[in-house]
């Protein structure tokens, strides 16, 4: 099936999850498999076999399949470490390419590297390609990048250059407080718009309450009946709003696009609305995509 037709393939291999997209020399998407073998579950020679089994149907005994691949396949515990480009820099695409040895003769393999930054100490993996894919179709952007996740990004960029970022921990603190902490039998999976918006102004303005804060969600509901979907949103908007807080030299003033999933960008959308900031959105899957496209014909080029 497109065995002819196949000319490279994209790989977006998360700490997770391992997408790999097939495509058309001109960057048509023929195909997409998924496989839950992410970075995090294999050992440094267990990524050759998983993507060999995930994609093997798309390759051919007589050609060299180039495979273009971002994300924590690159990191330190990966396949192998693709190391960092420092900023101030464009998001790398066919530059310092990093190859693993492959033991099949189909594919050759090309793992983009991450950006580091060193005053203050920072890192990402995976989000400069969602970068590299935004600058692509918009290459006259000046402004800030917000990648939200579970170490959410800020970003600035100036003349098609990552200038500098900052890194924040608010998914991750989220996803501990919510299922790890006292806050677990207070929440759920639902939400309440109301309660998050009063809470980012709140997170935003009482940073130096914020743990008193989130233990008064557990006691509101033991004493007041606060309902899990009230405290759930409640708790999201105070940590969005401490972030916030904390990157206002990003979004006050700037142009702001929000690059992520649909749900998390409405979270955020309606935080920097509150703040009179009218970002744009833009969908991550689709950037990285579109950055791992650019790498290619980057690649084809040298």
């Amino acid at each position: 099936m497109f065995q002819g037709e196949v000319a490279w393939i994209a790989v977006d291999w998360g700490t997770s999850n391992l997408r790999a997209y097939i495509m058309s020399a001109n960057g048509e998407v023929l195909a997409q498999v998924n496989s839950t073998k992410g970075m995090g579950s294999l050992n440094s020679d267990q990524f050759e076999l998983a993507l060999i089994e995930l994609i093997s149907d798309y390759l051919c005994d007589d050609f060299i399949t180039p495979v273009i691949a971002c994300g924590m396949v690159g990191a330190k515990q990966g396949w192998k470490e693709a190391g960092y480009i420092s900023v101030p820099a464009e998001p790398p695409k066919s530059t310092k390419f990093t190859q693993p040895n492959v033991n099949d003769p189909r594919i050759a393999v090309y793992i983009l590297p991450g950006m580091s930054q060193s005053m203050p100490a920072d890192v990402m993996r995976g989000e400069e390609t969602q970068i590299s894919g935004y600058l692509a179709q918009n290459p006259n952007f000046n402004g800030s990048i917000c990648l939200p996740g579970t170490h959410t990004k800020w970003v600035q960029i100036s003349a098609g250059e990552v200038v500098s970022f900052r890194t924040f921990m608010t998914g991750e603190l989220f996803n501990i407080i919510s299922k790890h902490s006292v806050l677990r039998h207070s929440v759920d999976e639902g939400w309440d718009e109301e309660a998050f918006i009063e809470s980012v102004s709140d997170g935003m303005m009482n940073a130096n309450m914020l743990t008193n804060n989130l233990f008064g969600l557990r006691a509101s509901s033991l004493l007041e009946g606060l309902q899990p979907t009230n405290a759930t949103a409640k708790l999201s908007g105070m940590l969005i709003g401490l972030e916030l807080a904390g990157a206002k030299g990003f979004w006050l003033g700037n142009q702001v696009v929000i690059i992520g999933g649909n749900k998390i960008m409405d979270h955020y959308q309606a935080a920097l609305t509150q703040q009179g900031v009218m970002p744009i959105r833009a969908n991550a899957d689709e950037m990285v995509l579109v950055g791992l496209v650019a790498s290619y014909f980057e690649l084809k080029k040298e």
